[in-house]
């Protein structure tokens, strides 16, 4: 679809940010960033709004930005990747796993039991891609990656056991993940975060992976009442996402506002997503507390059966990796490495 078609029904509500009234407005550029969540979710709101307003100060009101939440550009959430990339959109947010294979060196922060909190396993991360798997992203302009922090479980019945998973259908979102609830027992169902509140209201799952963070935004503490997490620094997951810019967009730039985008692109933008995951974590697990939710820790004994459980997981990432030619052994020592030099 040709982006002038694309764009033309966008909805209202956009947010544009004011700029110098001393600035022509021949001289300015307006880009657009499109993201899956509702705006006051924890990204949208902690992350890319504040960094499209540092930008935008830091340009002298030249770069413009309006911010097209919940894809009110058109579109799926698998499909935001490419809308920036193919130049329909400026520049977007969204979860890497929403395209299956696309990123396969980069799914080695989705192994099980890889991660910490999002602050620091996002600096990790970004360093990790930086080193390891920009050819992953040839032909978009990387303004951040990150991570959110560890993946635990909500679902309808609570489960205190491994036993408990076997046979519920559990939403996962990438590849990796929804091998590792196979691995545990579970049905997985694969869908966008946008489509679980009413996925978990209409029965078609019975529960849900994500972190705390985004469930306040969709209201997961009251359609579901239990909660699980493991014992000791180590996540049983997490996802990975991507804020990107289309690369023509950049390269079109004056070279002062290209240095400015620059600056405000790297480990320290996804130290500030990360750490935007881990205040958002805090809220959501406030809320569930308050409501009385079931709040489940599983012990050292109980969290070891699930990395048990899990590494074969780990094993199909090795072995895929190994099928195209990639030093999955390299890459997975990498991931390791980086995720505990941040601690």
């Amino acid at each position: 679809m040709k982006r002038r078609a694309f764009l033309a029904g966008a909805s209202a509500g956009t947010v544009a940010l004011a700029m110098p009234a001393i600035v022509r407005a021949q001289d300015v550029t307006t880009l657009r960033v499109h993201q899956m969540l509702p705006a006051q979710a924890t990204i949208p709101a902690k992350a890319i709004e504040p960094w499209t307003q540092r930008v935008a100060e830091a340009s002298g009101g030249r770069l413009k930005f309006e911010l097209y939440p919940a894809m009110q550009l058109g579109g799926a959430p698998p499909d935001l990747y490419d809308q920036a990339k193919d130049g329909v959109v400026d520049l977007i947010w969204t979860v890497l796993g929403y395209t299956p294979g696309r990123f396969p060196k980069s799914e080695a922060f989705e192994l099980p039991f890889m991660v910490t909190r999002g602050e620091p396993t996002s600096v990790a991360f970004q360093k990790y891609v930086e080193a390891n798997s920009m050819d992953e992203f040839a032909g978009v302009k990387v303004l951040c990656v990150h991570a959110h922090g560890p993946g635990l479980f909500h679902t309808k019945d609570p489960v205190t056991k491994l036993e408990d998973l076997k046979g519920m259908k559990i939403r996962g979102g990438s590849r990796i993940i929804n091998d590792l609830l196979t691995r545990l027992g579970a049905e997985p169902v694969g869908l966008p975060v946008p489509q679980v509140p009413e996925a978990l209201s209409t029965g078609v799952i019975t529960g849900t992976t994500i972190p705390w963070e985004v469930t306040p935004s969709l209201k997961i503490a009251e359609l579901v009442h239990n909660h699980t997490g493991f014992s000791g620094d180590h996540g049983l997951y997490t996802q990975t996402f991507g804020f990107t810019m289309n690369l023509d967009r950049y390269n079109g730039l004056p070279d002062d506002l290209k240095a400015i985008i620059d600056q405000n692109s790297g480990v320290e933008v996804a130290r500030a997503f990360g750490k935007a995951m881990d205040d958002g974590d805090a809220r959501g697990l406030k809320i569930a507390q308050d409501a009385g939710n079931n709040i489940i820790t599983l012990d050292d004994a109980e969290t070891a059966r699930w990395k048990d459980a899990a590494k074969p997981t780990i094993d199909k990432w090795l072995a895929d990796m190994k099928a195209a030619g990639v030093d999955g052994d390299a890459l997975y020592a990498a991931a390791t490495a980086a995720v505990a030099a941040e601690g």
